[in-house]
């Protein structure tokens, strides 16, 4: 699986700081229990990583198809 195939397993994500001053990003679902912790600055290049995804998301999503705006221009959540 790839970062642009489809997929209908659900998850559930947490963030949050830990006890000893880490950022927690856990991910649980069937099968799946993950946490992953990462230095605070390890933390914010992740958040300027996903900011900079969703600016390309959303230019993507803005684009004209066949020379016609698509609706809406929001899209549900994948997880």
């Amino acid at each position: 699986m790839g970062i642009n195939s489809e997929s209908d397993v659900s998850a559930s994500l947490q963030i949050g700081p830990t006890t000893l001053g880490m950022v927690r990003i856990y991910v649980a679902g069937d099968g799946v229990d993950l946490p992953l912790d990462f230095t605070p600055e390890e933390a914010e290049e992740i958040a300027q990583e996903l900011i900079g995804a969703a600016g390309q998301a959303r230019m993507a999503d803005e684009k004209p198809a066949g020379g016609k705006k698509k609706p809406g221009g929001k899209g549900r959540a994948r997880r």
